[in-house]
C-alpha cells in the first residue's frame, strides 16, 4: 500500500498525517474516511473534477481513501493534492512518495493552490524534524522558503505533480531558498534582523522625557509597562511607537510571527518587526486567551508572543480578564482546556497599558477641574488588584506636557540604544532578555556593587517590596545599567528602577 504523508493543525502545532488508499471490487464509488472535516469531505468534488478535466479518468472501482490516525479530528483543504496523486498513481506498485510531504488545495481545473495553513504546518514539522522534502505549488513555495533544513519542490498543477512522481530525476523542480535582505548583527554565529523604518516616530512626541525614558527600558528589556496619565498627554502615542524601537529578531522569531500571522488569516510577511496587538476593552475573555467550545482557538495573548499586547483604558477591561493575565505574565505561557483538547500557548509578550488617573481622567490635569469624589476615585483605581499590578515591571505617572518642551529624540537614536543594550545581553550568554529572565538568572546577572546593596536593603524595608517586586526591580535596573553601558548595576541604575515602582 502507498502512503502519502501531509499533516493536520491541532492547536499551533501540526501532526502528521498519512493519506492511504485502497481499490477494490465493487460498484464504482469514492469514499473519503478518517474523522474528517467538512473542507476534507468537500475535496472530494475538487478532486474530481481536476482529474476530469485533465485526461485522467476515475478506475471502475471503489475507492477509499483513509487519513491515518483515524482518532484525530482533521481540517483543512490541502489534503487535495494527496488524494488526487493516490487515485492518478493508483496502479504504480513501488511506494514513489517516500520522503515527501505534499500539500496543495485544487482548483477545478487542476491548478494547485496555496492555503493559510500550510505554512504553520510545514514550519512545526521542520521544528520537531518531521519532515525532509516537500511537494507545494509556487505561491506555498515563496513563503516557506525562509524556512531552514528544507527541500522544496514546486509544481502548477496536477499534471506536474503527476510527471514528477513518474520521474527519476527532480531537480528542474526544486526551489532555492531565499535570504531575508534587511540589516543584520551577528552575535555568537547566531544572525538577528532588524528594520530601520519608523513609521510612527517619537520625535513626533513632544516633552515627556520620564516616560520616553520608560518606553525606552521597555523596549531594550522587555519590561512590563503602564502609563498612567489625563487624556491627550501622550499614553497611547509613546505605547505605539515602541513596537519599532524594539530588539532585533532571530529568524525563529520571524518565522514565529509568519505563522501566527498565518493562524489569524493574515497575509504573511517576514519583516523584523514584533507583532502589536492592542483589543479593545470589550473584548471577550475568549477572544484574548483563546477557547472554543470543542478545540481551543488561539487569542490574543497567544497572537502577541514575542511582541507587545497592549491595553487601552486599561480598567476598563472586565475583572476577570484583568486577573486571568496574572498566569501568562508571570509564566510566559498558558494552557487552554476544552473537553476534547489541551493547548498550551506561549506567551512571552511585553504587556502595556495606559490608564486614566480617575473616571472623569482630569484628576492630573493641570488645566481642567476633576469631577469625581474619592469613592469613585478609589472604586476606579481597586479595579487593579496589587497581585496583577506586582506583575508591572514600570510604572509611569504622566503629567501634562508643556508646548515649549524642547528635548526632542528620534526613534532611530532610541533603537540603537536598545540594539546595544541587546548586544550587551546576548554577549552575557543570556537565553532571555533581562525583562524574562527567570528568578535562578537574575542572581547570576544582576550583580549589585555594594552601595547598590545597601541601598537595596533600605529599599525593601521603605517601599515594603515583595519577593516578586524585589526581582522586578533588580531587573528593570539591568537594564538601566546595560543602557549606561554599566558592567554591574550601580546605586544611579537602582534609583532610577526604583523610581518606577508603583506608589
Amino acid at each position: 500500500m502507498k502512503i502519502i504523508k501531509s499533516a493536520s493543525l491541532d492547536g499551533i502545532d501540526a501532526l502528521s498525517i498519512c493519506v492511504e488508499s485502497s481499490f477494490t471490487k465493487g460498484l464504482p464509488s469514492f469514499t473519503i474516511v478518517g474523522l474528517i472535516s467538512t473542507s476534507i469531505q468537500e475535496s472530494k468534488d475538487r478532486v474530481k473534477s481536476a482529474l476530469l478535466m485533465n485526461g485522467y479518468r476515475f478506475p471502475p472501482l471503489k475507492i477509499t481513501i483513509n487519513l491515518s490516525p483515524s482518532d484525530i479530528k482533521k481540517k483543512g483543504t490541502h489534503f487535495d493534492l494527496a488524494i488526487a496523486l493516490q487515485i492518478a498513481l493508483y496502479d504504480i506498485k513501488k511506494n514513489i512518495f517516500k520522503d515527501f510531504h505534499v500539500f496543495g488545495e485544487l482548483s477545478l481545473n487542476g491548478e494547485i493552490k496555496d492555503t493559510y495553513s500550510i505554512f504553520p504546518l510545514v514550519l512545526s514539522l521542520v521544528k520537531n524534524k518531521g519532515i525532509k522534502k516537500i511537494l507545494v505549488c509556487e505561491q506555498s513555495a515563496k513563503k516557506i522558503s525562509n524556512i531552514p533544513n528544507l527541500e522544496i519542490y514546486v509544481v502548477k498543477n496536477i499534471q506536474d505533480a503527476i510527471e514528477f512522481f513518474n520521474k527519476d530525476d527532480k531537480l528542474g523542480f526544486k526551489y532555492e531558498s531565499s535570504e531575508l535582505k534587511y540589516e543584520t548583527i551577528k552575535i555568537n554565529d547566531e544572525k538577528f534582523y532588524y528594520d530601520k523604518k519608523y513609521i510612527d516616530d517619537f520625535i513626533d512626541v513632544i516633552g515627556q522625557d520620564n516616560a520616553k525614558f520608560a518606553a525606552l527600558i521597555c523596549a531594550a528589556g522587555n519590561h512590563n509597562l503602564i502609563f498612567e496619565g489625563s487624556p491627550g498627554c501622550g499614553k497611547s502615542m509613546i505605547s505605539k511607537r515602541i513596537k519599532y524601537i524594539l530588539p532585533p529578531m532571530s529568524l525563529e522569531e520571524i518565522l514565529e510571527k509568519a505563522k501566527l500571522q498565518a493562524l489569524d488569516y493574515k497575509e504573511i510577511d517576514f519583516i523584523p518587526l514584533r507583532a502589536f496587538r492592542n483589543p479593545h476593552h470589550s473584548s471577550t475573555k475568549s477572544s484574548i486567551f483563546g477557547g472554543g467550545s470543542t478545540n481551543a482557538k488561539i487569542g490574543e495573548i497567544a497572537l502577541s508572543n514575542n511582541g507587545i499586547l497592549f491595553y487601552d483604558e486599561l480598567p476598563h477591561f472586565s475583572k476577570s480578564i484583568l486577573e486571568a493575565m496574572r498566569e501568562p505574565l508571570e509564566d510566559n505561557k498558558i494552557l487552554i482546556s476544552r473537553v476534547n483538547s489541551k493547548t498550551e500557548y506561549a506567551t512571552k509578550f511585553v504587556f502595556i497599558a495606559s490608564m486614566n488617573p480617575c473616571p472623569c481622567g482630569n484628576l492630573l490635569s493641570s488645566i481642567k477641574q476633576c469631577r469625581c469624589n474619592e469613592a469613585e476615585i478609589q472604586r476606579y483605581k481597586n479595579r487593579l488588584s496589587d497581585p496583577f499590578l506586582d506583575r508591572i515591571d514600570l510604572y509611569v505617572v504622566m503629567n501634562d506636557s508643556s508646548k515649549d518642551s524642547k528635548n526632542i529624540v528620534c526613534s532611530k537614536e532610541l533603537h540603537e540604544n536598545v540594539i546595544n543594550a541587546f548586544i550587551r545581553q546576548k554577549n552575557r550568554a543570556q537565553s532571555e532578555l533581562n525583562g524574562k529572565l527567570k528568578d535562578e538568572d537574575i542572581k547570576r546577572f544582576c550583580i549589585l556593587d555594594d552601595e547598590s546593596s545597601q541601598l537595596l536593603e533600605k529599599a525593601i524595608i521603605s517601599y515594603e517590596l515583595t519577593f516578586r517586586s524585589i526581582n522586578k526591580v533588580l531587573k528593570v535596573a539591568r537594564t538601566i545599567a546595560d543602557l549606561n553601558d554599566n558592567e554591574n548595576i550601580t546605586k544611579n541604575d537602582l534609583l532610577k528602577s526604583l523610581s518606577f515602582r508603583r506608589r
